[in-house]
């Protein structure tokens, strides 16, 4: 029962259901790297994907908890977090971090050399994030690149190189959390300047930062576009971007600068059902093409 809870409090801890953010454009990196160079589907290489992506997320995360457990005493909406509630203390969140990291480039060095070299960039990308709301309100684009690396990452897991297609979807990741990032730091404004954070909402206001979340999405909508356009993608690729679009495009329907009551469906459920289903329909594309 204990274990449960505590395998539970880490779970939350790093939001672990929030993967489903940039792990389906992950799995687009592989099998569409798989496709370009007619590899054989290696379901090894593709659980060392995973194992990445979930370290590496979870090193960042709980690393993000830990260097902010100051704001987070202090502001109301997170003050039952893990670590400020006392759930899971300092040292724990630090020993994890640590264990994370280093389990991170560990996986790398078993998929191919130019991962491994690269590892402690990622590693500093995710990291580095959280200390950026300290001095720029471009935090949220941080953010954006560190997730945007999950397709262009599993891309050269398999292949060894860089190819443009799948930087196109990860210039796609970069804008589209980017621009839900701004949509979910709304609900700290107020906080953000009192404590002399910064963030898009409380450098431009509430209407003007969803003006910017959208122009940022709108972005998103013209790299998912172009990837389809300038590769073999068919009508099942479109099917799957027009869902995605129109999810986009709702979330925006959810929140107005006077009611931030639907921030978490419009951050949270929207933009995890949209990568969801934009990744299954590309990834099926992809299969069935000869």
């Amino acid at each position: 029962m204990r274990v449960g809870k505590t395998i539970s409090s880490y779970l939350s801890l790093i939001k672990f259901s929030h993967t489903v953010f940039a792990l389906p454009f992950a799995m687009i990196g592989y099998f569409l790297a798989v496709k370009i160079t007619g590899n054989i589907f290696d379901i090894k290489k593709l659980l060392l994907i995973l194992l990445c992506m979930i370290f590496a997320r979870s090193a960042a995360m709980a690393f993000n908890r830990y260097i902010d457990i100051d704001f987070d005493r202090k502001n109301p909406r997170t003050t039952t977090r893990e670590i400020p509630s006392g759930i899971i203390s300092m040292k724990a969140a630090s020993i994890f971090v640590i264990i994370s990291s280093v389990a991170f480039i560990t996986v790398t060095y078993f998929i191919n050399p130019i991962c491994l070299y690269l590892s402690p960039v990622a590693l500093a990308v995710v990291l580095g994030y959280s200390f950026t709301k300290r001095f720029t309100a471009l935090c949220h684009v941080i953010l954006g690149i560190g997730l945007s690396l999950a397709p262009i990452g599993a891309y050269v897991a398999v292949t060894g190189r860089f190819d443009w297609l799948p930087l196109f979807f990860s210039f796609a990741v970069l804008f589209w959390v980017s621009g839900f990032d701004i949509i979910y730091a709304l609900q700290d404004e107020q906080f953000d300047k009192s404590q002399n954070l910064y963030s898009i909402p409380a450098w431009l206001g509430l209407r003007n930062a969803l003006i910017l979340s959208k122009i940022f999405h709108a972005i998103t909508i013209f790299f998912i576009i172009y990837a389809g356009a300038t590769s073999s993608f068919g009508i099942i690729y479109w099917f799957g971007a027009g869902f995605f679009i129109l999810l986009l495009i709702y979330q925006h329907t959810l929140v107005r600068p006077n009611d931030l009551s639907k921030v978490n469906m419009a951050f949270a459920t929207t933009n995890g059902i949209a990568s969801i289903i934009f990744a299954t329909f590309a990834i099926i594309d992809l299969l069935l093409q000869k």
